[in-house]
């Protein structure tokens, strides 16, 4: 059989971007029949250094090139990110097109029936679905990457399906109406629905998406069955019109992106050594949970109350250049120095492996998710933005995976969750009889069965790489 190729077409997110290379890493482990895989990469202005990133990440991989797609022209206004972050990703998405179009025909032109590598096909991104018609073009059978979670996905099965029978984006001040999402056994409110569906411009490409996504071949999802045992069930009862889903994860990107300062990843690590094993509440929502002075000065005040040892990584905004030290209230840094440490950023990945990480604030993101379960760390429930409320109801409500601090929070509207509260949500977590710590540590070891042999990720990329490429299943 003649070597593959597969290319890969990821969103340059710094929530994408990442496992998607680490995926790519995947499958050139599991089969060498696959010669190459080749990821075309795109750049947004609010992720300039994504090329250097995904340079770093492949530079052991020889088998694993970037082929850089011209710069796109007239991008959507930083204004519509803004106003609606998934409207503008996937109007910049559409503005790959022409370029993605070229690079295909460059990538093919020279292939024959004698070429030793023949394109297999496309993995994308799901903000990239409107490259299915371009794989199309080509022949090429194009496969969806969701680096969400299953439950997500139910989600958009969902959306068109009430788009047209509502034929009204969804109503914020119906928050506590409940919705019978395929593949959850919990009704889903409102309320922690992705707060973008209550912004029409972001509804509208939520939607858009969502009735794409059957025209791929295949769904891999980042997601293991025994996680998500009913949304996979759901899926793999083949509801009309829907591709096939495959369990792929967890999908983890376990190299932290560099510091500038190689000094704050030893100073961290150096300080977590000399801390007693779980004793250390890590806090930390993102390299987009940025947090105004108010809402900072409450979290100082909670771990005051709390009394917990506690690692607290702050992220700013690098464009105005302010210390998170600085947004700190006056005397907490001198008055918590023997109890805790406040740092900018963090290496994520050693922190929650560190024995003396006993729980972990988190915002929910899904690869956090994943590493916390990955290393056994219970989670407290505190999402900000894009689908991170969906993923928090279904870590606590859904599975009894995790801590409820809080599961419709978005940090756009303003609100200020009190010290008490937070105080409250960090004892349970690091104290509390109902802390799910015995549960996360049993799924620790299921993630890790799922990716070997006979585990169902393992399976679902062998289903996958033999319905793209054939040979033995």
């Amino acid at each position: 059989m003649r070597k593959q190729e597969i290319i890969i077409v990821p969103s340059p997110g710094p929530g994408h971007l990442p496992v998607t290379i680490e995926f790519a890493k995947t499958l050139i482990k599991r089969d060498d029949r696959i010669h190459t895989i080749t990821i075309l990469h795109w750049t947004l202005p609010l992720a300039p250094q994504s090329s250097l990133f995904a340079k770093s990440l492949i530079a052991t991989q020889p088998r694993i090139r970037l082929f850089p797609l011209p710069e796109i022209q007239n991008p959507p206004p930083l204004e519509l990110f803004f106003k609606a972050s998934e409207a503008y990703i996937l109007e910049a998405t559409k503005k790959t097109v022409p370029l993605v179009r070229g690079a295909l025909s460059t990538l093919t032109s020279s292939r024959d029936g004698s070429d030793p590598v023949r394109v297999a096909g496309l993995i994308l991104d799901f903000f990239c679905v409107p490259l299915i018609e371009v794989g199309n073009e080509f022949n090429l059978p194009s496969y969806i990457f969701m680096t969400c979670s299953t439950g997500f996905l139910g989600m958009m099965k969902y959306l068109p399906e009430r788009h047209r029978r509502i034929a009204s984006k969804l109503d914020l001040s119906s928050g506590e109406s409940e919705h019978a999402i395929p593949g959850y056994v919990c009704s889903v409110p409102t309320k922690v629905m992705p707060p973008g569906q209550f912004v029409r411009e972001s509804y509208e490409a939520w939607v858009e998406i969502a009735e794409k996504l059957p025209e791929a071949k295949g769904i891999l999802v980042n997601s293991f069955t025994c996680l998500e045992q009913n949304a996979f069930d759901y899926f793999a009862r083949r509801p009309e019109n829907y591709p096939p889903v495959y369990p792929v994860g967890p999908v983890l990107s376990l190299e932290d992106r560099p510091s500038t300062d190689p000094s704050d990843r030893d100073g961290i690590m150096r300080w977590l050594g000399e801390q007693a094993e779980s004793s250390i509440v890590y806090i930390c929502f993102g390299s987009l949970g940025i947090l105004g002075s108010p809402q900072i000065k409450e979290i100082a005040r909670a771990l005051d109350l709390s009394g917990h040892r506690f690692l607290w990584s702050i992220r700013t905004n690098p464009t105005e250049k302010v210390s998170p030290y600085d947004l700190l209230p006056e005397g907490f840094r001198d008055r918590t120095a023997g109890q805790g440490l406040v740092c900018g950023w963090a290496p994520q990945v050693e922190v929650l492996a560190h024995k003396a990480i006993g729980g972990f604030v988190s915002h929910c993101g899904w690869n956090s998710v994943l590493e916390s379960l990955w290393f056994g760390v219970p989670i407290a429930t505190w999402p900000m933005y894009a689908e991170q409320q969906l993923n928090a109801f279904t870590m606590v409500k859904e599975l009894g995976l995790a801590v409820d601090l809080r599961l419709d929070y978005v940090s756009a509207y303003g609100e200020i969750v009190k010290a008490d509260e937070i105080a409250g949500a960090i004892r349970s977590l690091m104290d509390g009889e109902d802390t799910p710590r015995k549960r996360v540590k049993e799924m620790a070891e299921a993630a890790r069965k799922a990716l070997t042999d006979g585990g169902s990720s393992f399976v679902g990329v062998k289903r996958f790489v033999h319905e793209l490429i054939g040979g033995d299943f």
